[in-house]
């Protein structure tokens, strides 16, 4: 007999902020925007550098038509972003912020690319007056297909990737179990209903014993984005779906998101388990609220791993579900086996994957920490803000858990 049993743990509260967390973010609203800017600055002068400014000899009408391109989106960026992402979360001009950072990084990562490639053949005398326009053209040209397929890859159902994870203590009864995993759905301002129909078939076709979703489920509140996650409902599993909040939660209603999943027929793991078993033995499904939960000001939210395990058998082996894979140092501590995460979509844009490293462990994939504890990274099924990936593919993770060593 399969079953899943609730266990103790911290059960969802009321959502609330504190006076003193609105009063924080409205002192560090201004630096925030003060850090954009110079950030946009950043972005900016390199791409209009290479294909307008670096001795390309464009035509004067051309010239002055990129300028006023890039100083147009320099200045009307930031109230982009606050219209669509801030209180009142116009998805169109959302839509429009998104995919210009998008387009924008993409162009400043080839740009400064270009940039020194043309300073190699300067210092080797190559290619003589045209270049510059050589170089420039080659970086829109790298940029548009870049983009082109990028987006293709952000919009698509992702791929299945399968994978067989070694967990020691794991009864043979449980042997084979089948895990899948979503992270990272991000349904939000560019309506992917129907994508979000199209993935859950994907899942349901697995045959999956557990299915896991590891967070950051949407940009914007369960009423913005019911079309979109209602498909979550027809989610099949023998034993178990269960769902953990990330940070993204925590900038539109974490609480009505662990409401919502709980409607749709998930467990929502707030900082508790719950056991599942098959062939008389048994497993701990963890889960705990995303490492910025405490800061959100909203109560009874933050990581507690104490409570998320209480009363659970020490001798039956743990799967964790927690969004940012820089939870794993306490995990290890506390002899989790496996930890499910995902938070860095495998970096989604390269190569934004180097800074992400910085401030996680781990990018994507498997990876041990400690003597028992397992570690496995989603590059994430959706995509977070600009519509694109560039080597960086989604996935829709199959984890089956074998027992004993390898």
């Amino acid at each position: 007999m399969a079953l899943a049993r609730p266990e103790s743990g911290t059960a969802p509260g009321p959502s609330a902020e504190t006076p003193d967390g609105n009063a924080r973010r409205r002192r560090s609203l201004p630096r925030r925007l003060a850090v954009i800017v110079l950030v946009l600055l950043v972005l900016c002068l390199p791409p209009w550098w290479t294909l307008f400014a670096s001795g390309a000899d464009w035509p004067l009408p051309v010239f002055l038509t990129g300028t006023a391109v890039f100083a147009g989106w320099l200045v009307s960026f930031p109230f982009l972003m606050v219209a669509g992402h801030g209180s009142r979360r116009v998805d169109r001009a959302a839509r429009v912020a998104d995919t210009s950072l998008g387009m924008i990084w993409v162009l400043f990562t080839w740009s400064v690319l270009g940039g020194l490639l043309n300073l190699v053949l300067t210092g080797l005398d190559v290619g003589g007056a045209g270049r510059a326009r050589t170089v420039a053209v080659a970086v829109a040209a790298i940029s548009a297909g870049l983009l082109a397929w990028g987006h293709h890859e952000a919009m698509r159902v992702p791929r299945v990737k399968r994978l067989d994870v070694h967990l020691p203590r794991l009864g043979s009864g449980l042997d084979g179990t089948r895990v899948v995993v979503l992270a990272d759905t991000h349904y939000g301002p560019i309506d992917r209903a129907a994508w979000s129909a199209r993935v859950t078939e994907a899942v349901n076709a697995l045959d999956a014993d557990v299915v896991v979703h590891a967070g950051d489920i949407a940009d914007g509140t369960p009423g913005q984005r019911r079309e979109q996650s209602a498909p979550l409902g027809t989610v099949r599993a023998r034993l178990a779906k269960v769902y953990v909040t990330g940070n993204h939660e925590y900038g539109g209603e974490a609480q009505g998101w662990l409401d919502r999943m709980a409607e749709l027929g998930w467990e929502p793991l707030h900082n508790r388990h719950v056991v599942v078993e098959r062939g008389g033995d048994a497993l701990v499904l963890a889960g705990v609220d995303d490492v910025t939960a405490e800061s959100s000001g909203l109560a009874g939210h933050r990581a507690n791993l104490l409570g998320a395990l209480a009363g659970a058998d020490q001798d039956h082996p743990v799967l964790l579900v927690a969004h940012q894979p820089k939870f794993v140092p306490q995990a290890a501590a506390a002899g989790i086996d496996l930890q499910v995460s995902g938070h860095t979509h495998g970096g989604q844009i390269w190569p934004f994957n180097f800074l992400v490293r910085i401030d996680q462990p781990v990018v994507h994939g498997l990876s041990r920490h400690g003597e028992r504890t397992q570690l496995y990274t989603s590059r994430g099924t959706g995509f977070w803000g600009p519509p694109f990936r560039v080597f960086a593919p989604s996935e829709i993770t199959l984890l089956t858990l074998r027992s004993g060593d390898r």
